[in-house]
């Protein structure tokens, strides 16, 4: 698997654009980063977490959640919980990690096409907006829906930053480079697969550090 997804380096080259000094030089051709909300820029655990024991008494454990399934909740259970942690409410309360917003940002202003994607309902798009807007995450697009990987590889992204064993193993089918924060239920995906993982985001930008500055090698 290469870094770059299929028809990326042709792509910059008729684009003939590229992330430039303040010398003017050509540095490396911009990369399309999609990025994942939920336990990827803020914390989701601890509000899945609690609604879960607010609604049916049921404690999640976040370091005994080996699986990307919650079998301690039956699927409507599930989705009652999911539904009370992106009301409005919650949305605009969520505190994203530390490091995140900067490191970002400093893709965004390298020049980077940042792609804000989250399996979200539709209509949880305009308060997920003004969250995005509230904590000065820059970016060029936000998707909230639940096909996430056919939307990547549809506006062909080259960089998946997602939790999600699912999604990092279908990023890495389409050609992909998957990255990922180190959670319990993705440990296998991280220690199995060709994925780039840290345990926090100052991790994350030093590992996605080469294959952004273009080093072919790094994914």
């Amino acid at each position: 698997m290469g870094p770059y997804a299929p028809g990326f380096l042709d792509r910059w080259a008729e684009d003939g654009i590229g992330i430039r000094d303040q010398h003017n030089h050509d540095l490396s051709p911009p990369m399309r980063i999609a990025i994942d909300i939920d336990s990827t820029l803020h914390d989701y655990w601890p509000l899945l977490s609690a609604a879960a024991k607010r609604r049916f008494g049921i404690e999640l454990p976040y370091d005994r959640q080996f699986s990307w399934d919650v079998a301690r909740l039956r699927k409507e259970q599930l989705r009652a919980c999911v539904a009370d942690t992106h009301s409005d409410e919650a949305i605009a309360g969520a505190e994203p990690y530390p490091h995140a917003v900067a490191v970002v940002n400093r893709w965004h202003e390298a020049g980077h096409f940042v792609h804000i994607t989250s399996h979200r309902a539709e209509h949880c798009h305009s308060a997920t907006a003004r969250w995005l807007e509230q904590i000065g995450l820059r970016h060029d697009e936000l998707y909230c829906s639940y096909d996430k990987i056919a939307r990547c590889r549809e506006i062909g992204i080259d960089v998946l930053i997602d939790d999600s064993p699912t999604n990092i193993l279908g990023a890495l089918e389409a050609g992909i480079v998957a990255a990922t924060l180190r959670h319990p239920w993705n440990q296998d995906v991280c220690e199995d697969e060709d994925v780039i993982c840290g345990d926090d985001w100052t991790e994350l930008e030093r590992g996605l550090a080469p294959l952004l500055a273009g080093d072919r090698r790094a994914a």
